[in-house]
């Protein structure tokens, strides 16, 4: 499965390519909170790293834990005007899985790892996308 939100411009965008997991415990969803809201883990891929790589590299980086993909969900696009970037292209691949084992303490100061509750998530997700992703998840 896979969703465009918004709307090509005439303009040259930046492509970002990403991957993000979904850890579902019961009816809550692990997610990192940040000063903007609330992010999936994972995040864009480094050049010549793979999809399960950067989800394993950004879950230890954004949460301290080790990381099990299960399955993909889906993927999306974006493009947006970004304040910085300017004409954004974000593409990001979704999977399932579970975290596993805390290994350390996550380095990003700012984000904050926690399962929150889907239904208390939809107003939340600082991302149309990625609020789309945890409802396909959601749905299997």
């Amino acid at each position: 499965m896979h969703k465009v939100f918004g709307t090509k411009e005439n303009e040259k965008y930046v492509d970002r390519k990403g991957a993000y997991i979904i850890p579902i415990k019961g009816d809550e969803i692990g997610v990192v909170e940040t000063p903007k809201g609330f992010y999936l883990l994972g995040g864009g891929l480094d050049p010549g790293e793979t999809d399960f790589q950067c989800i394993k590299r950004e879950c230890m980086e954004e949460a301290g834990y080790e990381v099990e993909i299960k399955r993909e969900v889906g993927s999306a696009e974006t493009y947006s005007l970004h304040p910085t970037i300017g004409y954004f292209h974000s593409i990001q691949t979704y999977y399932v899985g579970e975290l596993l084992d805390k290994i350390k303490e996550p380095i990003e100061p700012d984000h904050v790892f926690k399962y929150v509750r889907f239904d208390d998530l939809r107003d939340k997700m600082y991302l149309e996308m990625q609020l789309w992703a945890i409802e396909q998840a959601m749905a299997l």
